[in-house]
């Protein structure tokens, strides 16, 4: 009975009013029935409170905790759900998208996200991107910006965020950081340590996003608005089941994994491309703000 629910029987039959509770049980009622054993399934809800913490976003461990959000439904969050999680932050549901696509790489390793500083000498990108968000800030103290590193606090700034994100540059950092525009030295400063940081590849990936006609900056107050349906959609959201809503913040295309070997940090390119449409999507109700 529960393998053909519908999310309207679970709250008319169980009572299951939360909307994210309802999709627990759905992916765990699935997960069963496929008999397919996801890492993910391991990490509880507790787990993730933590993981929000190292991502940089602590501001929303009660909605996730109470929403019972586990590793299993990090996988299947869609943009409508974080929105439901009142994270309506254009930049946190990258940082969020980005740090998903860190655990997928990472075949969902709880401890794969580095705290501490480990051997500075010869930093690359792939490690980078697992830096968690005090890390992050343990690097600003090591290039002498110690004093602005506290504001990187709630920012959901991490090294996956820096690494993956084309339009996350150097003057985005600078922005989150704090530091006014007119410390000109300080922000140029800042800018040859980052870009030293993420290596040429991904700078290189940066200074293409930024030429392309399309592109527009990242901004702190940028917000993501719900879609809208279209009239044609009416007929099916009865008929829809609530886990057939494909519009994931972090899509899974394991099949494009093997390309882009030459990258430094392809492991992280392969899985979903980081330009999907779904943020392009977040991209232009981002700017109505």
């Amino acid at each position: 009975t529960l393998l053909t629910a519908t999310p309207q029987d679970m709250e008319k039959e169980l009572g299951i009013k939360h909307p994210l509770h309802r999709k627990k049980l759905v992916l765990a009622v699935k997960a069963i029935n496929t008999k397919q054993e996801e890492k993910s399934a391991l990490l509880d809800h507790i787990w993730v409170t933590r993981w929000l913490d190292d991502i940089g976003l602590p501001q929303y461990k009660d909605q996730f905790h109470e929403s019972r959000v586990d590793g299993r439904m990090l996988q299947y969050l869609t943009v409508n759900d974080l929105l439901f999680l009142k994270v309506t932050s254009q930049l946190h549901h990258l940082s969020i998208k980005c740090a998903i696509h860190v655990l997928h790489v990472n075949k969902f390793n709880p401890h794969c996200l580095h705290r501490r500083p480990a051997d500075e000498s010869n930093l690359s990108p792939s490690e980078v991107v697992q830096w968690s968000n005090h890390r992050v800030m343990e690097w600003l103290r090591s290039v002498d910006l110690a004093e602005y590193a506290p504001n990187l606090r709630g920012s959901g700034v991490h090294g996956g965020l820096i690494i993956l994100e084309p339009r996350f540059t150097g003057d985005t950092l600078a922005m989150l950081l704090n530091i006014p525009p007119q410390k000109t030295l300080l922000r140029r400063h800042l800018t040859t340590k980052f870009n030293a940081l993420i290596g040429p590849e991904a700078e290189q990936e940066k200074r293409e996003k930024m030429t392309s006609p399309a592109y527009t900056p990242l901004t702190t107050t940028a917000k993501v608005r719900p879609r809208k349906l279209g009239f044609s959609h009416f007929g099916n959201i009865r008929k829809k089941k609530f886990d057939e809503s494909t519009d994931y913040i972090c899509p899974m295309e394991p099949s494009d994994s093997t390309g882009d070997s030459h990258r430094v940090y392809s492991g992280y390119r392969g899985l979903s491309p980081l330009d999907a449409p779904e943020l392009d999507g977040l991209d232009q109700v981002g700017q109505i703000s």
